[in-house]
């Protein structure tokens, strides 16, 4: 089951078929999908949660907690809306786009990948783009 919760005034639109998208590219990885719950929110939400939880005194976009069971995949991504906005600009893609490369990317650290190293952040990427090409 994926969750999408809301801690600010932004909403998903088509929570269905990102949904079904994210379930799809779980199944493709060889794991199951128990839970994900995605949460929106801004900086300042998810600062705190970074500061908390990680001792990171930054900003950051996205934050996954794993909870995962071998294959079976289950956590909670917190996804600050405002830096997703603003990395769309420094990027120059659209929000959707980017919105979606940070759905996939939590989702892909529960299936195993990493992104600590170059060589790990290259795969990290590659997976990001196959999977941003086969969005519904």
């Amino acid at each position: 089951m994926i969750n999408f919760n809301y801690e600010t005034d932004f909403l998903l639109a088509a929570e269905a078929s990102i949904s079904k998208w994210i379930t799809e590219v779980i199944a493709t990885e060889g794991c199951t999908l128990e839970e994900v719950n995605y949460i929106f929110c801004d900086d300042e939400y998810l600062h705190k949660i970074n500061v908390e939880f990680l001792q990171h005194d930054d900003l950051t976009d996205v934050i996954s907690f794993d909870y995962c069971v071998g294959k079976h995949i289950q956590g909670d991504i917190f996804i600050s809306v405002e830096r997703v906005a603003d990395n769309a600009k420094d990027f120059n893609v659209s929000f959707n786009d980017e919105l979606c490369r940070v759905l996939v990317h939590g989702v892909l650290h529960y299936c195993g990948y990493k992104d600590k190293t170059e060589s790990d952040a290259k795969l990290m990427r590659a997976k990001e783009d196959f999977y941003l090409s086969k969005r519904v």
